[in-house]
């Protein structure tokens, strides 16, 4: 009886991660360059408005209008400059962010919105507590100035000015609400822009 010896081929397949699953979902560098952007370019427009009479505020000086000068044409303003800026900020987050390989169109979609949103979310924060910032000093600045009235006027100009800032909060906080949402949409929507640009090149 003879005996063989039998050689079978063996093809040794290698499955490795593809350098998108590797590395990090989330940029932080072009969410902050995002950020950055976005701040930069409401400040200009901040200003801008300003000179122009479009804002309510001046932020250069603590002498400003009492809040019923808050009117429409100031509203239409912080949500075009709030539209603005999440757009420019979003566009720079989703177009600087690293381009990965080995992933779905959609989930490069998704992380691209995803980094617009965050940079719009980032650059919202921080201008929201300058803005409180200014505001507290502002009004310090105010009741310094204005000093102690009497006890009579006192009473009486309490309640102007309750009724007068609540009117003026209530106006505020519905274009702000409009702006933000708007502004979160744009964002994202502007960072799959960028993406879809830096893929393109």
């Amino acid at each position: 009886m003879k005996q063989g010896i039998a050689v079978t081929e063996v093809e040794e397949v290698v499955v490795t991660g593809s350098p998108a699953a590797a590395g990090a979902a989330t940029g932080w560098g072009a969410i902050f360059g995002g950020a950055l952007g976005a701040i930069a370019v409401t400040i200009i427009l901040f200003t801008a408005g300003s000179g122009f009479g479009l804002s309510a505020l001046e932020p250069w000086t603590f002498a400003n209008e009492p809040p019923e000068t808050f009117v429409i044409t100031a509203g239409i303003w912080l949500i075009v400059m709030q539209w603005l800026s999440a757009a420019f900020g979003g566009y720079l987050a989703g177009r600087l962010r690293a381009r990965w390989t080995g992933l779905r169109t959609d989930e490069v979609l998704f992380r691209d919105t995803a980094h617009g949103l965050l940079a719009w979310a980032l650059a919202t924060l921080i201008v929201a507590a300058a803005f409180t910032f200014g505001a507290s000093l502002a009004g310090t600045a105010a009741a310094v100035v204005q000093g102690t009235p009497a006890p009579a006027e006192a009473a009486e100009a309490a309640a102007a000015i309750t009724e007068e800032a609540r009117e003026a909060a209530a106006n505020f906080s519905i274009f702000t609400a409009i702006s933000l949402l708007v502004g979160a949409f744009i964002g994202a929507a502007a960072g799959g822009l960028g993406g879809y640009h830096r893929d393109a090149v």
